[in-house]
């Protein structure tokens, strides 16, 4: 059978057991494509903490992907919401059989085995991000930053959770502050998506923020800007370097090897805002993002600053 992933063949396996090598790097292949900027810091992971990170982006990537594909088909009338039900209780099945020790001869799945075997990963981990990405398929807007919070732990803080089992950690207390880390890069999805979600007819954006700011949801989803929108996402923004600010203080709680990648992950993330910031806020019509030499840039400063606290 070929293994292949964007078009081109990673692996073949010609009739024999999959290898566990094969399979991580099925996995690492899938990060290198959608997660530019997660994949750069990976980098800096030492190799042995490589392969569970690929492991546990390919996992999640595919039940994003899962659900982004029965949505689509429920729009277009191919599926119905039991049927993507049924799709999604059989993921989950997967799951707790790959916890059990059976994989399907699945590369993903048996690259997520291997890493259980090493880190003790709870599976109610990933089972709320399961139930969080769905959470996408009968969308509806939230009405407080409490729910949107909610929504946000599930499809990023977990995500975090699992990485700090990877990382090590010194102090339980990481805990928390990877949570903020999860819930800072979520809030910079949303603000730098806000106009193709618009297109999507939706709004991640609590409601009540647009209250608070005298900017109405037609005009949001009209996409007006003017001096009230403005206003909101400098709260918005505010808000999101938050969580960054208190992120940043559970790094020095990981283990030392891991502090660079985390750091080069946050800081590149964060960046994000500011390139809104010089957009002047049009989050509309422009997408906010850091080139590749951008990313780069801030390596020595980055690397200095995880020295100098190591």
């Amino acid at each position: 059978m070929n293994y292949s992933y964007n078009g081109q063949t990673v692996f073949q396996d010609a009739g024999k057991k999959l290898s566990l090598t094969n399979a991580y790097e099925y996995c690492r292949q899938i990060a290198r494509h959608h997660a530019k900027t997660f994949y750069l810091a990976t980098l800096f992971l030492p190799k042995r903490q490589q392969n569970p990170i690929f492991a546990m982006y390919a996992l999640l990537r595919t039940v994003d992907d899962l659900v982004d594909l029965a949505e689509d088909k429920l729009t277009n009338g191919q599926l119905t919401r039991e049927e993507i039900n049924r799709s999604i209780d059989d993921w989950k099945l997967r799951l707790g059989e790959c916890y059990a020790g059976q994989h399907r001869n699945d590369p993903i799945l048996m690259a997520w085995h291997d890493t259980l075997c090493h880190y003790a990963i709870p599976i109610e981990l990933p089972l709320d991000l399961i139930d969080g990405v769905a959470m996408d398929i009968d969308f509806t807007p939230f009405e407080t930053f409490d729910e949107l919070y909610v929504y946000c732990y599930k499809v990023a803080s977990v995500v975090g959770l699992m990485t700090a089992e990877i990382f090590g950690y010194s102090d339980r207390e990481a805990l928390k502050h990877a949570i903020d880390l999860g819930i800072a890069m979520q809030l910079t999805n949303i603000l730098r998506d806000v106009g193709e979600d618009i297109d999507r007819g939706r709004i991640y954006l609590p409601l009540e923020d647009l209250r608070r700011f005298g900017y109405s949801r037609d005009e949001f989803m009209s996409k007006a800007m003017n001096g009230n929108f403005i206003e909101l996402m400098k709260f918005q923004i505010d808000r999101a370097r938050r969580y960054y600010d208190s992120a940043d203080k559970g790094i020095p709680m990981l283990q030392k090897e891991s502090r660079l990648a985390v750091t080069i992950s946050s800081r590149n993330y964060s960046d994000i805002l500011k390139a809104i910031e010089q957009n002047g806020y049009d989050v509309f019509t422009r997408r906010a993002y850091r080139s590749f030499y951008q990313k780069i840039g801030t390596l020595p400063s980055i690397w200095l600053k995880t020295a100098l606290s190591n």
